[in-house]
């Protein structure tokens, strides 16, 4: 007796929609997710049980280091141009377009005024490794960190200032930061901290 075959069926199984669905994931977080910017210091933030966000537009973010160094960033690049054309008026130096162009696109600055101009000269890799052993003065006799705050304010009335330091960066610091927004009246600001979960008795 012959043996009955018995008729292979296709395991091909159509993926279109499975296709579908990862496109929209893809989509969805590529247009909610939010990049986080180049630091030139590694930062451990405070810890708090606050949960308000910072805004993620008009952002103009003060960075302190554990050793005291103070960094900015702003979100805007037409910002970071008024305030750097404003700075150079204040100092009596003049930023070609060359300069503007490449200091418009940092993710953080933190040079002394007076060697800007150098650090704009230098290659992105050349900016990074020296960065983080400068900072913005933000002793009395030169306090430039005003300035630049001063400066944002008036190039963009709706910024937000937000300040991130590190939970060893000495009080002293951080409180003449605070002294320096006081003295301009910016007394409304956020502070940076880690989500801290409250510990159940």
């Amino acid at each position: 007796m012959a043996k009955v075959k018995v008729p292979r069926k296709s395991t091909r199984i159509d993926m279109t929609a499975m296709s579908d669905v990862t496109v929209l994931l893809l989509t969805f977080f590529m247009l909610t997710s939010t990049f986080v910017k180049k630091e030139p210091v590694q930062v451990n933030t405070p810890g708090s049980v606050s949960e308000i966000k910072i805004p993620e537009s008009n952002i103009m973010q003060i960075l302190i280091d554990p050793t005291g160094k103070v960094f900015m960033s702003l979100d805007k690049q037409p910002d970071m141009v008024k305030v750097l054309e404003a700075m150079g008026t204040d100092y009596g130096i003049e930023f070609t377009k060359e300069e503007k162009d490449k200091f418009k696109i940092l993710p953080t600055f933190g040079v002394p005024i007076k060697y800007m101009k150098t650090f704009l000269s230098l290659k992105p890799e050349e900016q990074d490794k020296i960065l983080k052993d400068y900072g913005i003065p933000t002793d009395t006799a030169d306090n430039q960190l005003k300035l630049w705050v001063k400066h944002a304010r008036e190039a963009n009335p709706d910024l937000r200032i937000a300040i991130k330091a590190d939970q060893n960066t000495p009080y002293r610091v951080i409180k003449n930061v605070m002294s320096s927004l006081q003295e301009l009246r910016e007394n409304r600001y956020n502070l940076i901290t880690s989500l801290k979960r409250e510990e159940s008795n």
